[in-house]
């Protein structure tokens, strides 16, 4: 008798043990991070190249405008990025990143440096860049060498729009490569920049103001 109360009361108490530990492990765990929050593209793969523009002067603004060169994006703009990625790299290419998302401060600060919705989204409207949607990439070979896409990025004149052919057929065979390999991984062309991609289930998402830290 004495016996079989021992091994009752150890059972009980290993029971015990093993609930308790299964929801400290429950209430402890990372919490479930929603498609639409805003993460770093940094967090989630080490395999892009980075040249943020407007993190510097070298752009057509002149200015810099961001305080530091951080990709910030929707979580499931990030996931369909680094699936586009995987997919450049089997065939010996990285994306190149030139700008992400863009807080709607600093839409803001572009206007006034640029009041034309020409070159500048008009913030009173927003971009799918306000909304962590948009990307503008070019790729680079094994080497880190620059795909040639036939001009500059924010090129603005009608030699950057995807429907102009008088190119050279690497040139136009970069490009379509480009746009492909998007496209099946759930983004959208912008006709006159070949350099800038929408997440099609991004387009209605809020704009934001979503700050970063600069570490």
């Amino acid at each position: 008798m004495i016996s079989s109360l021992r091994t009752f009361f150890l059972l009980n108490a290993f029971f015990f043990l093993v609930s308790a530990n299964a929801q400290k492990e429950a209430y402890t765990s990372d919490p479930v991070v929603s498609d639409t929050s805003f993460v770093n593209l940094k967090e989630y793969s080490k395999d892009f190249v980075y040249d943020m523009k407007y993190a510097t002067e070298d752009n057509f603004l002149k200015a810099k405008v961001y305080d530091c060169a951080e990709c910030l994006l929707r979580l499931k703009t990030v996931q369909a990025l680094v699936a586009a990625n995987i997919d450049f790299m089997k065939k010996g290419y990285k994306i190149k990143l030139y700008d992400c998302y863009r807080p709607l401060s600093i839409q803001k600060k572009m206007w006034e440096i640029v009041s034309n919705p020409s070159y500048v989204a008009d913030p009173k409207k927003g971009s799918i860049h306000n909304r962590g949607g948009a990307v503008d990439i070019s790729l680079v070979d094994a080497n880190g060498i620059e795909v040639e896409m036939g001009t500059s990025f924010d090129f603005f004149g009608f030699q950057a729009s995807h429907n102009y052919t008088k190119l050279p057929k690497k040139v136009l065979a970069n490009r379509k490569y480009l746009k492909e390999v998007m496209i099946k991984n759930g983004f959208n062309s912008f006709d006159s920049e070949w350099w800038h991609y929408n997440l099609k289930t991004g387009l209605k998402d809020k704009v934001s103001n979503q700050k970063w830290d600069c570490n």
